[in-house]
């Protein structure tokens, strides 16, 4: 009912694949589920969520076993071939219903208005064209639906942001599956026509140095009730 969007196709440019960053991730994230609080972020980021929810980017899908029972299914999509093999078995996991499916965040396969939220967990710094992505979210979602954002972006004092940009110049997208350290998620997400709600700044890790991946932004926004013009 909700697959093949006419938009499926949109996406020019080859398949997502990070194998090296893939295997490096997936070892880091779950450690940091402890060491960095990633758990406890994912528990306030997923809290009190219902209905039929979409996860853009789900990596290895730590977030699966944070859903509430609430939540009626969620699908997850992810486009690199390991990380998504990973996000398979955490599904079976699940307390919920999960169905984890490859795709572009820029070409959504799914139909429109087609889910009660969307959630947005360290993606944005990685996806190809994030004005884009925020555009197939808007489309995805029913009229008033609402998108959770859990993303790190720029932060800091002069230096630090001098810091981010001049990284995300050189080696750090190649090295860690194309994310930017500097993008600004809560802007785009303004930009691409999303009333924000409560939102807040967090430290990753809360207690311990400050690094250049360690301004985020935890909150939640909504699509506008009307309806998309076509």
């Amino acid at each position: 009912m909700r697959l093949l969007s006419a938009r499926s196709g949109q996406v020019a440019r080859g398949p997502v694949r990070h194998p090296l960053f893939a295997r490096y991730y997936a070892r880091i994230s779950v450690g940091a589920e402890s060491r960095l609080g990633m758990a406890g972020m994912r528990e306030r980021l997923l809290a009190g969520l219902s209905g039929r929810v979409i996860e853009i980017g789900a990596g290895n899908g730590l977030n699966f076993r944070h859903y509430p029972g609430t939540v009626a299914e969620v699908v997850a999509i992810e486009p690199e071939p390991l990380l998504r093999q990973l996000a398979l078995k955490a599904a079976l996991r699940a307390e919920v219903p999960v169905d984890v499916v490859p795709g572009a965040a820029e070409a959504l396969p799914v139909k429109s208005e087609a889910f009660d939220a969307a959630v947005l967990s360290l993606v944005l710094c990685s996806v190809r064209d994030v004005s884009r992505t925020l555009g197939e979210v808007r489309r995805v979602l029913r009229p008033g639906g609402e998108v959770r954002f859990f993303e790190h972006g720029r932060g800091g004092g002069r230096m630090m942001t001098v810091t981010q940009r001049a990284m995300d110049h050189t080696l750090w997208p190649v090295l860690n599956g194309g994310c930017h350290l500097s993008r600004e998620p809560v802007s785009a997400l303004r930009a691409a026509g999303f009333r924000l709600g409560p939102h807040r700044r967090v430290l990753l890790p809360e207690k311990g140095p400050t690094l250049p991946t360690s301004y985020c932004a935890l909150g939640v926004a909504w699509r506008p009730d009307e309806p998309e013009t076509r």
